[in-house]
């Protein structure tokens, strides 16, 4: 089948890896390269490596406006299929293959419907999580969908952790329902249960509140590592949590820290969670009990202060 691709982060790439040895990928679309790391150094996606690295045709927008969607509609594309790309697919692109496009979505729909579907899933502390690929329409993650997967990730797993064993399980979901489309067999089913929504995470939201439970803490840490980061405040600075574990250690009090010889423990609303890493602003990371040895009169420090 003739498709054309678009996607922008690594998520991504298993997808596109499966689907340009199975299938005639016409051209890939994706985000333009990014400035990343200190030197804002203009990268490409992960994407956009690996079409090249294919030899497969790249076209690089930051918006599927009138150019872009001449540009693929030229393409005279079968089947369109998009996996985080970060952008809107609308009319008349939508329509313009023949079988419209595919979304890979990685989350159990309509579950999480937007940008950060994964990340909200953890924080909320979702016993499962998943993968479903479903028809492309102007709603949001709201079309009918061809298939549905329960995918098993480590209990502690953290965003990234998850997204990948996700991409991974996504991308071989979306290429049988690619073939079931090539050859007729697809079938799509409407949604169905109350939607629930996944706005795009903000710095805010990585914010630890240690008066809740360590089991929500914990909760939040993983969905919000490794962006857009866990973090506390101690002593007028931002510290921001980079490793993390619930302890089996007596309760302290939420906020409240206590150095043991490989972690520092910080006291929530029930048992406390034990810190091995963290990156004080303005800092590199390090580990959390040399970084606590450093600090001045630190038996007085708290975090949330």
């Amino acid at each position: 089948m003739r498709l054309v691709f678009a996607g922008t982060p690594m998520a991504a790439v298993p997808t596109l890896r499966r689907l340009a040895a199975e299938h005639d990928v016409a051209a890939v679309v994706t985000r333009p390269d990014a400035p990343l790391g200190r030197r804002r150094v203009l990268t490409p996606s992960p994407v956009a490596q690996v079409a090249e690295e294919l030899g497969l045709p790249i076209i690089k927008a930051a918006r599927l406006d009138d150019e872009a969607t001449a540009a693929v509609t030229a393409l005279h594309a079968e089947l369109g299929v998009i996996v985080a790309y970060g952008g809107l697919v609308r009319e008349p692109l939508l329509s313009a293959p023949a079988h419209g496009w595919i979304n890979l979505h990685f989350s159990l729909l309509p579950q999480w419907r937007g940008a950060a579907p994964v990340q909200r899933a953890l924080i909320a502390g979702d016993a499962e999580l998943g993968a479903s690929v479903f028809q492309l329409v102007p709603a949001l993650d709201a079309g009918d969908v061809f298939a549905m997967r329960v995918v098993d990730v480590a209990e502690d797993a953290t965003a990234d952790a998850a997204l990948e064993t996700l991409a991974v399980d996504g991308a071989q979901l979306t290429a049988e329902v690619v073939a079931a489309i090539a050859d007729g067999t697809a079938r799509a089913i409407p949604q169905t249960g109350e939607p629930t929504l996944a706005p795009k995470l903000r710095l805010e939201d990585g914010l630890l509140d240690w008066h809740q439970p360590v089991e929500q803490v914990f909760a939040r840490f993983r969905g919000v590592t490794p962006e857009p980061g866990a973090h506390t405040t101690i002593d007028g600075v931002r510290v921001k949590v980079l490793e993390a574990s619930p302890s089996t250690e007596d309760p302290r009090e939420p906020g409240e820290i206590a150095a043991t010889k490989n972690a520092l423990l910080f006291g929530t609303a029930t048992r406390p969670l034990a810190v091995t890493r963290v990156q004080p602003a303005g800092k590199g990371a390090m580990s959390a009990v040399d970084w606590w040895r450093g600090q001045r009169a630190p038996e007085g420090l708290r975090a949330g202060a």
